[in-house]
């Protein structure tokens, strides 16, 4: 039980922050509702149409790709620092990693999930 007591402590804490400043939030931040400021916002551009309006599946899928490729290059930093002490074998590692991101990457090309379309 000891071991999760400092674990209690920083939840703790952080809860007694979050509170307090969403607290001071509705006590001291100002007030004065207006239509303007109730409408959507639609990245500065007065919204128009239905707000269930469908999306193209294409963009999900290049912000899925986009999020994955991003993710693995995030990884390859501090691989790449790294990479001396891991020797051959590292090197290895992480080729072979490049290449089934490479693979990946002609695969999303050649069935068209990156075309403008």
């Amino acid at each position: 039980m000891a071991t999760w007591f400092p674990i209690a402590v920083i939840i703790g804490f952080a809860a007694f922050v979050v509170g307090a400043m969403v607290s001071a939030n509705r006590i001291l931040g100002p007030r004065r509702p207006s239509p303007v400021k109730g409408q959507a916002f639609e990245c500065g551009n007065p919204p128009s149409g239905s707000a269930w309006a469908r999306f193209s599946v294409r963009f999900y899928l290049i912000a899925i790709l986009f999020l994955v490729f991003d993710v693995e290059v995030v990884l390859l930093y501090p691989w790449a620092v790294a990479i001396r002490r891991f020797g051959t074998v590292g090197l290895v590692d992480a080729g072979i990693f490049v290449a089934v991101l490479m693979v990946a990457l002609i695969y999303a090309v050649r069935r068209g999930a990156l075309d403008p379309d």
